[in-house]
């Protein structure tokens, strides 16, 4: 099978980064460092510093019409009508025993209007929550 490739894999590759399968996508798994700290010395620069995060592989969902927002809401743990429209959310997906399906980020553009971002490999369990 094919891997899919972010619009920044060569990027990563002519920076160093050490590839590998995740989602059906090959993402970088770590940089190399000057210290050769690896992934210890990634997490102490995003903590002093800042980081860049590829989110090319991440699925994508819209709820879009009347009642989406309440809709979206009978499958997440968090309720969506306390952030305003332009906001989002980090919340869970849950199934109907209550079960964690997947982690996403909601964005709420409208009552009418809500966007979902899951985890690549997750995005099918995702939308068939939604859709059952």
């Amino acid at each position: 099978m094919d891997l899919l490739r972010s619009p920044l894999h060569d990027h990563h590759v002519a920076l160093g980064a050490k590839m590998a399968e995740f989602g059906g996508w090959t993402m970088p798994l770590e940089y190399p460092s000057e210290s050769g700290g690896g992934v210890l010395a990634e997490h102490a620069a995003v903590r002093e510093a800042a980081g860049l995060f590829d989110v090319s592989h991440l699925g994508k969902a819209s709820v879009r019409g009347a009642g989406a927002l309440d809709h979206v809401n009978a499958v997440l743990t968090n309720d969506l009508r306390r952030i305003g429209p332009g906001q989002a959310q980090y919340t869970l997906c849950c199934d109907e025993t209550g079960g964690t399906v997947d982690d996403l980020i909601a964005y709420v553009r409208s009552e009418f209007d809500v966007f979902l971002v899951p985890n690549a490999a997750n995005t099918a369990a995702v939308v068939a929550q939604l859709q059952a």
